[in-house]
Formats: C-alpha cells, structure tokens, sequence
C-alpha cells in the first residue's frame, strides 16, 4: 500500500524499460483451449487428484441479500490429516512455513480433502483477460512498477515466458489485480491473539468500489477516462472497539504506482480533522491490526512492489487452504486458538501454485528482505507467504483462508493469518465471521464516486 520509493521516483521516466515477451493474438487463444480464461491450467494433474477445471457455478443458497454462505462441501470424506509425525511423508507439498508450524507446535496439523476447483467470474471478465494477454504495457522499469493497457480482469493471464523477474513481477500484479466484483460492503474485523488473548482490534463497515471492474469498460476509457489508474477505491469507517469509534480510513488505490501513487487519508477520533497519510505503506506497522504486521503485508501482499525483484520459480502442487466457508460459518471465538487458527474449522486441498521469490533490490530497504509467495493458478490469489530476516530465519508464516461466493460469482480472499514465530502470536485481518455484528448482509450494489471523498470524511466521523 502506497507511493513508490524515493529512488524510483527521482528516476521517473528514466527509468529503463525491460523488453516483455510479444505474445500474440495466438497465445491469447489459449486461453480458449488448453488455459482457463484467466490463464490457469483447464487440465487435472496425471493422477486425477487435481481435477481439470469445469467453470461451473455453485449453487447460490437462500435469498439475498447474502451475508456467510454455506459449506458447498461439508460431505467431503477428509484424505488425510499431516502433522509433525508424518510431515516428511508429505513435504514436498507443504510450503516451509507450514512446516515450521508443524515443528513449533505439536498439535497443528492440516486436514486434506478433495481439491474443487470452484475459481470461477464473469463472461465480460473472461473476454477483458482475453485483451489483456496481448494489451498489457508494463511500466517504465518493469512490471513491478505498474501495468497499463489493460481493463477489467487480471492484467497478465499468461505471464512473461522469457525472463523470470518479470513473470515473478507479473503473478503478484495479478494477486493485485484479483477478481472479487465491482462492489462490495461488507461487516469485518480483524482480531489478534497475543499470550492467548483474543483481542478485537478493528471492527469497520468496509466499502469497496473496484472502477477497473466497472461493467461496460475498455482499457482505452480506462486509460483516458474519469476513473483513469483507479484500481480499487476503499473506504473504512471503524465502530469497535469502543476506544477507535468515529475513526476513518480512505485509500484510493492505482494500477500503475510510479505515475499515480496510492492516496491514503485517515481521520482520528479527538481531532476533528481529516490528514493525508503517506507514510501509511511498505513496512510501516499497521495501526488497525494493533502494528503486529506491516502494512504491505495485509492480504498476504499490498500495495507497490517497486522496492523489491520477483523472480518466478514456475508451478508447483500444493496443499494451500481452499474452498473454506465452514470457517466462516464458525465464530470468531471458535476459530482461533492460543496460537493458529482452529484445525478443525480448516480445509486444505492440493492446488497448483505459482512459487514467486522476493528479494530486496539494490539499494532498497524493507524489515523483511526475503519472502516467498505461494499464488494459487485459479484465482491469481496469493495463498501461502513465507517471510524471512536478512539472516535467513523464518520471521512469518501466513495462511490466506478464501470464501466461495457464487453470488459474484467468485473464490475470494476471506483472510490471511499471520503467525510471528518470534513472540508465538498472530493476526487475522479483515474477517467475516458469522457472529453478530460481523454476519450482516453482503452487498454487491453499485456505490456513488462521491463516496470516496476525503472532503466528507470529516462529517461523517465522530469526536
């Protein structure tokens, strides 16, 4: 979350600029045959155990509108459970963070069941990626700076087959990127447990205008038009606990960060007043998860990617956190124990992942210099993070838990938990648990441009 470092803006567009791959009218097609249509492989795996994928929808349960939605798979017969005693029979499917939880502690443990895969959007979604593989412009200096030329999809559905820095750069603009609709409003919350103590940090009613998913676009307009670089617009008026009441936050963020840096306001209870806040980004601690994570953090990554190079080190099977809607049919109470989330409430499947190593380039800085994502194929979606200190030491685990919402339609990201192997504590962020006041209706209604207004922002708080 936030502007591009000094370096790289004083280089503006001087910045030299990395040749990308042509692809052509031809590997677009692909993603007609043998690609999804967002670029994922459509095939299973040789043994059957990763399905090919379908595109069909899951039923939509009820009527709307929709707060948590069912466990579409709750008659799954379990495949195997691992933990520390039959870890190294499954290794090679575990990321080293899963691992080292294993180790550290005697009782998680992963529970496998079959792999659905649910990944599913829009046909206007399908036909914008469909551009977008020969549309895409990386910025001046290379696609961790930003992208243009593209509209209404993930902007890099087949990523750069020539040069691994940018492929590793282009999976992680995906995750960006994500799909998860237009709009949306939606009661969240996000929680620590800190010496097994459950703690609510923030509690807001969060508002999300997506003008790059707006219906009826073309990257041309979008390049050109009112909404020009608004990749996603946030608006987040807190009401818990009782101490943050009234407080405020605003981000207005951008598909290319090098020419139109992200804009973050934020409005304090006490002062009355509305302030810009630039240095709420990179590895500030974040206030609203009581600072136990960073900000560029939040939802596995956030915001520029300027200080570090992503190396792509291809695909890879496995086990990753999947199709997880009986954890949000739990409480909050019930899904976090002393020190990671309830295994009982968790369902992991075998899905193929892209595997992006991020290293500190020169000259930049970040108080996590090494990290490893794990991006499911399906929905661009990061869902496993490894973070390392400059000595190499595991310093974070994190395990991102998505939602099945056939209403949008999508797979989207319900939260990660970030588990500090330093101190044994952790953090869920931005959680729909199904408890009052955090189970109240899900709207995908359209939201007025006027709402993300800093000006208004002041009115509508409380001091």
């Amino acid at each position: 979350m936030g502007a591009v470092s000094a370096a790289a803006m004083s280089a503006g567009v001087g910045l030299p600029q990395r040749a990308r791959a042509a692809l052509t009218t031809a590997d677009a097609d692909r993603l007609k045959s043998e690609l999804t249509p967002i670029g994922a492989e459509r095939a299973g795996n040789a043994d059957g155990s990763i399905p090919a994928w379908t595109g069909e929808n899951l039923p939509l349960e009820g009527s709307g509108p929709w707060g948590i939605l069912p466990d579409y798979f709750a008659s799954d017969a379990k495949i195997v459970s691992i933990n520390a005693s039959n870890m190294e029979q499954y290794k090679d499917k575990l990321t080293p963070g899963t691992q080292a939880m294993m180790q550290k502690y005697p009782d998680f443990r992963i529970d496998v069941y079959p792999t659905h895969r649910t990944a599913i959007a829009t046909q206007e979604v399908y036909d914008n990626a469909y551009k977008n593989v020969t549309g895409a412009v990386p910025a001046a200096g290379g696609s961790r700076f930003g992208v243009s030329g593209v509209y209404g999809a993930i902007p890099f559905p087949i990523p750069d087959p020539n040069d691994p820095l940018e492929a590793g750069a282009q999976i992680i603009q995906n995750h960006s990127f994500r799909w998860f609709g237009p709009y949306q409003t939606r009661n969240l919350c996000i929680y620590t447990m800190i010496d097994g103590q459950l703690v609510l940090a923030t509690g807001d009613r969060v508002t999300q205008s997506c003008p790059y998913y707006f219906p009826g676009g073309d990257a041309a307009s979008f390049d050109s038009g009112p909404h020009r670089g608004q990749l996603r617009n946030f608006l987040g008026p807190v009401f818990a606990p009782p101490q943050s009441k009234g407080q405020i936050y605003m981000e207005l963020n951008t598909t290319n960060q090098l020419e139109n840096p992200v804009k973050i306001w934020e409005y304090l209870v006490g002062q009355g007043r509305v302030r810009r806040a630039p240095e709420l980004q990179y590895d500030t601690p974040e206030t609203q998860a009581n600072d136990l994570i960073n900000y560029d953090e939040s939802y596995g990554w956030y915001g520029s990617q300027d200080r570090y190079d992503w190396k792509s080190l291809g695909k890879k099977e496995m086990y990753i956190p999947y199709n997880n809607n009986k954890l949000w049919n739990a409480t909050q109470f019930e899904a976090h124990g002393n020190h990671f989330i309830n295994p009982d409430l968790v369902r992991w499947e075998l899905h193929r992942v892209w595997v992006v190593d991020a290293t500190l380039h020169p000259g930049e800085r970040n108080v996590l210099p090494h990290r490893v994502f794990y991006v499911d194929e399906d929905t661009w979606t990061i869902a496993a993070t490894d973070s390392y200190d400059a000595q190499g030491n595991l310093l974070r685990v994190v395990h991102i838990f998505n939602e099945n919402r056939p209403d949008i339609p999508a797979v989207s990201m319900g939260t990660p938990a970030f588990y500090n192997f330093q101190t044994g504590n952790y953090v869920t962020v931005q959680a729909p648990w199904n408890s009052p006041p955090y189970n109240q209706p899900y709207l995908l209604t359209p939201i007025p441009d006027s709402t993300f207004n800093p000006q208004q922002m002041a009115a509508a708080g409380q001091y």
